[in-house]
Order: C-alpha cells, then sequence, then structure tokens
C-alpha cells in the first residue's frame, strides 16, 4: 500500500458507504457480441428492490497443505504466557484543562500530567497502575475507587525552570532579550516564587474490557474484544518505551543512540529502531519484535543542517524560502543556555544586522527606558556573546505571529529524534536501504539484544495482570515447494534453481516480431551510439529475436540540454518526425541520469498517450551481455512476446485455472510521497489475457483522492449514459477478445497494500464494485471469485537456527505463527540475496473457486515465477508488481506541479474531493492492451 498505513492501533475502521448501491444492476448490451441480456437497461438511479448483500467475512482456513520439503524455522515471534484469569481492564476517558478551564491542546504534555497525578495521589488512585496512551485515554487493571475523578496536578512547568538564571535563553519576545522577559524587557517570570502550571484532570469511566476475550481469540472463537485487549497490551509497551525516552512512531520506538543513526545524506540520518506488536496466532498469543527504521533530522547547528540539506557550500547560498517550510515545528536549543527547547515558528523578515525590537534599557537608578536596538547588537553588546556570519542571515523565530521571539541562526541547535517526513531523493533512499540491510543472524541477535535491553518484565501492569514474555525465537516449521518448470525457445523446458536461471544459452519462448523500424534516442548521455547499436542486435539474435540494425541515432543538441522536460521531449520528437517516413516500431531511449530523470514522465507521456510508440529507457552505467539480456527481457514483453512460461501453463494444467476461463487480475494503490497530502493517489488494476496463459497482462490505471486506500473507479457509471467507465470492464472486455470469445468464470484477485482493518471494505466495497461491472455487462453472468491480499508492510521474518544464509526460495509456513481461525500462510518465493528476506503474507478473504490449500500455494508460488521482467522468482505475485509498476509509470505523465507542499510533521491528511483529482491522459489506443509497464 503505496504505501503508509493508517494508525488505528489495532482497531478495525469503520467501512464507508459503498460506492456502488447494493441492489442497483446496470445492463449493457456490448458491442463485442457478449451473450446479450433480455432485460431492458435500468436507470442508474433506480433504488434497489432487493435486500443489501449480508456483510462478508474473512474465509476460515480449510485445512493446511503438505506438499514440500520440511523445513526447521525461527522466527520473530516470542510467546506471550496469559493468565487463566476472569479480570477486566478498565478503560477510562482523560480531559484536561488548565487552571481558567482552557482545554490543554499542546501535545506531550499529557504523559507527564498523568505521571505526575500518578505519583502525587497513588493511594486514592487504589494503588492501581496506569496504561496511557498519550493522549485522551488510559486503562487500568481493574476499577478505580470511583467512576469519575477529579484532580489538580501541579506540573513543573519544564521550559521555564530549565531556563533560569541571569542568562536565560538567549533570545526576546519581538526580538527582547529572554525567555523570561517581557516585551518590555523586565524579568517578571523570573520573580515568580514557583516556576510550575496546575493542571485540572478529570477521569471518567468508560467500559471494561475481558482479558478473556484475547483466550477466546486464540481459541479460534469470535471476540467483539480482541482487538480492544490487545491495543491495551500495546499501549503498555509503547508507555515503556516512552519512559525510557524514545521516539515513538505508531507501534515503533527509536533510542536516542548515535550508534543507531546512518547518515544518508542531505541533513536526513536513517534512525534504527524496533517494532513490537501482538499477534494472535495458532500458537497462542506472540509479540512480534523486527527491526524498523525511520529518518531523522540530522541534530545539531541549524545552519548545518541547512547547508546539508540544500546541497549548497556555504550559508550565503541557502534558499530562504525553502528553509523556512523545513524548519517550521521542528525544536531546537539555543547557545549558550541549551537547557531549553522552543518550537520553531518561522523566519525573522529582515536579517539579524536589521531586525529590531523595543529594549527596555535600565539606568543605574533602576529606572527604565525603551529603545530600538537590533537583534544582532542586542546580543554582541548586551549579552557578550561573539557572533561570526549571523548579521547577514535571517533570525529563527519561536514566538507567535504577533510576538515573535528571535535569536540568531548560528547560536541554534536543532534536538534529536525529530521525524523528518519530507519525501527522500533517489540517493538518499538507495543510501538508506543500503545501510539498512542485515544478514539474517545478524538481524537475530540485535533483536535479542534488544528484547533484553527492554527488560518487559520489569513492567509494573504487565506483572500486575500475569503476563510473562518469552525471550527465545518461537519455533515453527515451513516447507519449501519444489520451483515450477520454465519453457523457453525450442520447446525447452528446464528447472530453476534457487529462485533463479539465466537467458545465457537459452532463446525466449516467443520473440516479439522482427524489428527492422526501430530508432534510437539519446537525451546527453555519453555512450559510444555504434558499440550500443551493433551489442542490441548481436544479443538479440541470439536470444531468437530478430533485430536489425537501427533505422537512425538521434542525439540531442546540446542547446537544448538546458530547457525544460517537456520542451526537450517534444524538440526531439519534432526532428525525429522530420527525419522518418513514418512511425517506428519501437523507440529506445537513453537518459543522462539513472533515477529520477527528469524526461522520464514527459517522455512516456509523449510515447503511450501521444503517439501510441513502444518505448525503452535505459541509462547505462556500463555494457555488458547481462545487461543487454535484461534489456531485451522487457523489450520483447512491451512489444508482445512472451520470454518464458510455465511448463503446466504451456500444457493447460493448472488446477482450477487451465480447464475454464480464468482470468487473474492484480490491484494495487500508489500514494503520494510523505509530505504531499495533496498528491492524488495512482490505482492500477492489471487483469491477463489470452487465456489459458496466465503470463501476459494489461493494466487500467486511474487517479483517485489523496491517501485513499480503498479503490473507488472499478466500477464507473456514466451518468445519463448506458456506459460503464471503470477499470474492471477494460480489463474483461480485453479478456473476453483475446481468449476466443469466452467469458471468464473463475476471477481471482491479487490485492496488495491493504492492513487487516481494510480487509471488510476489500471483501464489502471493491468486490461489490466487480460484481457490478459483470453485472452490467451480461445480468445474468455470476463468475466465482477467490480474492487474496498480499501483505509484504509486515513485520515477520524466518530464520535457520544453524545455517547463516536466508531460508530457501519457495518456502512457505502456514502453522504456528498463522492466524488460529482465518485462512493465511507466508511465502518465501524469492531467492534473498542480500539483507533478511522478507516474506510475503497471503491472507485468502474468499475462495469460491474452491482451491486445495496445495493448489492455491502452488499457484502463488508460480505466479512468482512468470515475472518477464526478470530471471528470477520475485518475492510476491507478478499481477501484484505488475499493478504497482503500471501506477508508478503512468503516476509520472503528470508532475502534479501545481500542487504545492504540505509537509506536516503530524502527518495530516488533506481531502481533496473527487471532482478535483485531475485525470490522467488515457492511453494511446495502439499500446493499451501492451505490457508497456514491464
Amino acid at each position: 500500500m503505496g504505501l503508509e498505513e493508517e494508525e488505528t492501533n489495532g482497531v478495525p475502521l469503520p467501512p464507508p458507504p459503498p460506492v456502488i448501491p447494493p441492489g442497483v444492476t446496470l445492463v449493457k448490451e456490448s458491442e463485442l457480441e457478449l451473450p446479450k441480456s433480455s432485460t431492458a437497461p435500468k436507470s442508474e438511479l433506480e433504488l434497489p428492490k432487493s435486500a443489501p448483500a449480508p456483510k462478508r467475512f474473512p474465509m476460515a482456513r480449510n485445512g493446511l497443505a503438505s506438499k514440500g520439503t520440511k523445513i526447521q524455522l525461527l522466527t520473530n515471534h516470542f510467546q506471550v504466557k496469559m493468565p487463566n484469569s476472569d479480570g477486566y481492564f478498565y478503560q477510562y476517558s482523560v480531559k484536561m484543562a488548565y487552571e481558567d478551564g482552557t482545554a490543554v491542546e499542546a501535545k506531550g504534555i499529557g504523559r507527564r500530567v498523568v505521571d505526575k497525578l500518578h505519583e502525587t495521589y497513588e493511594s486514592e488512585l487504589g494503588g492501581k497502575q496506569f496504561a496511557y496512551d498519550g493522549e485522551k485515554t488510559l486503562f487500568t487493571l481493574g476499577g478505580l475507587p470511583r467512576n469519575k475523578l477529579e484532580f489538580d496536578v501541579v506540573v513543573e512547568d519544564q521550559q521555564s525552570s530549565r531556563s533560569g538564571g541571569k542568562t536565560g535563553s538567549p533570545g526576546g519576545r519581538g526580538g527582547s532579550p529572554g525567555e523570561n522577559e517581557d516585551p518590555n524587557g523586565e524579568r517578571k517570570r523570573l520573580r515568580r516564587p514557583q516556576r510550575s502550571k496546575t493542571y485540572k484532570v478529570e477521569i471518567t469511566y468508560a467500559t471494561k474490557i475481558p482479558l478473556q476475550a484475547i483466550t477466546n481469540a486464540l481459541r479460534g472463537q469470535d471476540s467483539e474484544h480482541f482487538q480492544e485487549a490487545v491495543r491495551v497490551l500495546d499501549i503498555i509497551l509503547r508507555q515503556h518505551a516512552a519512559r525510557q525516552g524514545c521516539l515513538l512512531v505508531r507501534q515503533s520506538f527509536f533510542h536516542n543512540e548515535p550508534r543507531n543513526f546512518a547518515d544518508i545524506g542531505g541533513g536526513v540520518l536513517g534512525c534504527r529502531g524496533f517494532h513490537s506488536s501482538f499477534r494472535a496466532t495458532q500458537g497462542g498469543l506472540s509479540l512480534n519484535i523486527d527491526v524498523s527504521t525511520t529518518m531523522i533530522v540530522r541534530p545539531g547547528p541549524v545552519v548545518d543542517f541547512l547547508i546539508a540539506n540544500q546541497s549548497v557550500k556555504d550559508p550565503s547560498q541557502i534558499d530562504w524560502n525553502k528553509a523556512k517550510k523545513t524548519l517550521k515545528n521542528l525544536r531546537m536549543t539555543a547557545r549558550p543556555s541549551s537547557n531549553s527547547e522552543f518550537k520553531i515558528t518561522g523566519l525573522s523578515d529582515k536579517v539579524c544586522g536589521e531586525q529590531t525590537f523595543e529594549f527596555r534599557q535600565r539606568n543605574g537608578k533602576g529606572e527604565g527606558q525603551s529603545v530600538e536596538i537590533t537583534v544582532y547588537d542586542y546580543f554582541v553588546q548586551h549579552r557578550n556573546i561573539k557572533l561570526q556570519y549571523s548579521g547577514d542571515l535571517p533570525c529563527i523565530n519561536v514566538g507567535k505571529p504577533k510576538k515573535p521571539s528571535y535569536f540568531p541562526i548560528e547560536l541554534c541547535d536543532l534536538v534529536s529524534l525529530q521525524r523528518y517526513t519530507k519525501s527522500l531523493s533517489g540517493l538518499q533512499r538507495a543510501s538508506l536501504v543500503e545501510k539498512s540491510r542485515q544478514k539474517p543472524q545478524e538481524r537475530m541477535k540485535v533483536l535479542t539484544d534488544a528484547l533484553r535491553s527492554s527488560n518487559y518484565g520489569s513492567d509494573p501492569l504487565l506483572n500486575s495482570s500475569g503476563i510473562s514474555i518469552n525471550t527465545q525465537f518461537a519455533r515453527v516449521e515451513g516447507r519449501v515447494l519444489q520451483p515450477p518448470k520454465l519453457r523457453v525457445g525450442n520447446g525447452e523446458d528446464f528447472c530453476p534453481r534457487n529462485g533463479r536461471w539465466n537467458f545465457n544459452n537459452k532463446g525466449m519462448f516467443q520473440p516479439a516480431d522482427a524489428l527492422d523500424r526501430w530508432i534510437i534516442v539519446n537525451f546527453s548521455a555519453r555512450v559510444d551510439m555504434n558499440m550500443l547499436s551493433r551489442d542490441i542486435v548481436k544479443c538479440g539474435q541470439r536470444k531468437g529475436m530478430k533485430i536489425s540494425d537501427p533505422f537512425e541515432v538521434f542525439s540531442e543538441s546540446p542547446q537544448d540540454r538546458r530547457t525544460p522536460a517537456p520542451i526537450r521531449v517534444e524538440k526531439m520528437m519534432d526532428t525525429v518526425k522530420n527525419r522518418l517516413p513514418g512511425p517506428p516500431q519501437f523507440i529506445l531511449c537513453i537518459l543522462p541520469e539513472r533515477k529520477n530523470c527528469d524526461v522520464y514522465g514527459p517522455w512516456k507521456k509523449k510515447n503511450l498517450a501521444d503517439l501510441g510508440l513502444v518505448t525503452q529507457c535505459i541509462a547505462p552505467t556500463r555494457l555488458n551481455d547481462q545487461y543487454l539480456s535484461n534489456v531485451l527481457l522487457k523489450i520483447n514483453a512491451k512489444l508482445g512476446g512472451l520470454n518464458s512460461m510455465l511448463s503446466v501453463e504451456f500444457a493447460r494444467n493448472i488446477p482450477l485455472v487451465s480447464k475454464v476461463p480464468t482470468v487473474i487480475i492484480g490491484m494495487d494503490v500508489s500514494h503520494g510521497s510523505p509530505g504531499r497530502a495533496d498528491v492524488p493517489s495512482i490505482a492500477a488494476v492489471v487483469g491477463s489475457r489470452g487465456w489459458p496463459s496466465i503470463s501476459r497482462y494489461r493494466a487500467s490505471v486511474r487517479t483517485q483522492s489523496p491517501k485513499v486506500e480503498i479503490i473507488d473507479g472499478l466500477f464507473k457509471p456514466v451518468p445519463g449514459t448506458n456506459q460503464d467507465d471503470g477499470m474492471i470492464r477494460e480489463l474483461l472486455v480485453d479478456f473476453f477478445q483475446s481468449s476466443g470469445k469466452q467469458k471468464p468464470q473463475h476471477i481471482i484477485i491479487f490485492r496488495d497494500g491493504v492492513s487487516e482493518s481494510q480487509f471488510s471494505q476489500v471483501l464489502n466495497i471493491e468486490l461489490d464494485q466487480i460484481k457490478e461491472a459483470c453485472k452490467f455487462l451480461e445480468e445474468n453472468w455470476f463468475p466465482k471469485f477467490t480474492l487474496i491480499v498480499a501483505q509484504k508492510n509486515h513485520h515477520t521474518k524466518f530464520f535457520q537456527e544453524k545455517a547463516p544464509d536466508n531460508v530457501p526460495a519457495g518456502t512457505v509456513v502456514d502453522n504456528s505463527i498463522c492466524h488460529p481461525k482465518n485462512n493465511d500462510f507466508y511465502m518465501c518465493s524469492h531467492a534473498g540475496m542480500i539483507g533478511t528476506t522478507r516474506p510475503t503474507h497471503y491472507h485468502v478473504l474468499l475462495d469460491e473457486i474452491g482451491f486445495s490449500a496445495d493448489d492455491l500455494q502452488d499457484l502463488v508460488h508460480s505466479l512468482s515465477y512468470v515475472y518477464q521482467r526478470s530471471t528470477t522468482a520475485i518475492s510476491v505475485v507478478a499481477p501484484v508488481c505488475y499493478a504497482h509498476l503500471a501506477a508508478s509509470q503512468v503516476g509520472q505523465f503528470m508532475k502534479f506541479d501545481d500542487f504545492s507542499d504540505t509537509s506536516s510533521s503530524q502527518g495530516g491528511v488533506t481531502s481533496v474531493g473527487i471532482a478535483q483529482v485531475p485525470q490522467l491522459p488515457k492511453l494511446h489506443q495502439k499500446v493499451s492492451s501492451s505490457m508497456f509497464f514491464c
């Protein structure tokens, strides 16, 4: 799910209202000679006459699989011992206000107030321990003495107390000298006898949650309170981490230890921490602990951070408008007294040497007089602080709009453990991946140390509830499935080894038509064109592709290199049109940058949407046979060829797929990068074509509202017409055309990117849309569905106890740590060569087709081998990968430059209505059914 999960604290989100009212029937007489219904079309506004379909729930497990060679594994799940108790967690609502009754809105103060409350009034609370979520809810084991309690809590004012003394905080309101001075320069706050605040706290009973709910769920029984009970346990661990000074990010926590930091460039550090969550499994309740990484701002001087963040050489080159957005809401300290923290609210309008304020200066008789002074002169003359370069730079503002408080920027330091929420560059992302990798044995040691240092056994609430956590990795039994045989050129079959193979001495199963009218365009890349074209021709011949020499090579004019990317593309295409007698079959495009080249998006849009031309972009760092072979695999697939095919697919011997017309669908949604809450999300759906083949696919892509995971464009009746403009209809019609005029009787759906709290929406909203799309084409057509969710965003890992390597390709686990009731399994279909293998967690939500456990796992395993872009098994089924690729590539058509940067440290989401979402240009008819995304 393109993907951060929405925080739900383990409680399922209520499903939104269905996109299509249940019971509405829309009938379409297909122009493709699909069997026509005798029923006249109904109005799309007609209310349903039948009762809505009952709500669907994930199916129960229907047995365990047995195929494969057994293998003993360890996993990063740690068994949790639950008491045989009839006890209850009591939930209370917490309200906080200042002395004047104003509600407390500030983030982060809640834990300090509740801890002080517990310390002050422990006897009045009956000695109960709290599990507090940091906001408005707390839990106790057993009830408090009364259902409503009110307290006055006195908490030391952390900021003012830290900044006491004559030095104060070097800054001032309106430019005045310090935190402890008023706008007139008088130190009134220093005269207060106590530096503290009083809070009024009200604790009110809300409900109670039985511990027995966890036990019931572990037995496979429906338990309405299970999620709430597990949420309490998660809150206990979060509270435990917060008291150790950790940064909390959902269910992950990060210690302020330099050994956990890795510099990834741009003033950003990768911070290694740990994820922890309780899971209900067949083996009982377990605590899943895994390594987690977040991005933080590099602590230290603000100027150094800005120089690194903007990749400039010195402060004079900093873009201050950009800096203002980057620094907003970050916390800092100020030298020479660095005990007090401030939140940055902005920058001064003028530089430090010109920004003035009213300073009340006292004479020897104690009389004061207001004078106007610059911030720079105040710090140099009245504080005796030497400033080297601040005079020509803006000041940091930590005050309010009407009462600014300025500090010279060279005195300001960013504090540690502050999340960096903006999108990373390609180089930063690559550096983060490289520095986050851990071999299996290294990860096991880190996790063991993390569990030991966390010392959960010392938590008083866990102890009082009788819950204990085992410190040993859980043992599970896995099975290694045999890799499927592949068929390549000349009818040759071969068997991959550990999920890998190569085409060095093999031809393609079905080469595309001869390439005799193709060209090369070069956007200022330094490449030997003659050698490149010669090597491509030779490599193609070895693989069975008939490739002639390129018709012509076009190189970009030097004067065009500095023009905007869309103009560069237009000029290149004008040159091509003027010198070619007709459109080429194919264009090989050479880009100057490997990652994030700004020409890529406009180039793809021009070719795929406007001209209908197949194109392959490359940015070669070195040319060798392996590189060119991989490029030719993509080219062949895009041009309609097939590099390899499953032998059972060729023999039409896939259970429940090869004998009955079956379409396999992959669905994914790609979201804007972090901090861009107004960028539309891209939904992509791919469907297999040319049954009985399951190796060729076609894509349909749409935009939808930002950060919305559930796809709303699967079925889209056009108002006032008899048309459906949804993505599913497009794929069904293509399947019918390419599969001998046969409708699919089986529809297998793989959905990527949704959390467990969204399963209900997939089952009851997206599946309903798909069924309505089928009914629209033919009212009495009722295909059978199998719906599977593929999750990569989880934290379960598997290890071999006595081997340093990753688990073998084809490893599957469907016992012990899987759900106690629902139908799920983990599969490592690929060979993990770097780092620790992450299995894919498959959840079978619905299976009307009726697969056995072995047949379904075999199908999922086989679909990891039909990915035409590579010569390795991939970590998730190919339809899901293709959907992700299609969303990513078509999303490049629109750069969304007209959207503002709305980065927020709180991760807020700005809602954009459906009518406001810009639409993607449609693919040209000539390439719409191709594997352009390959």
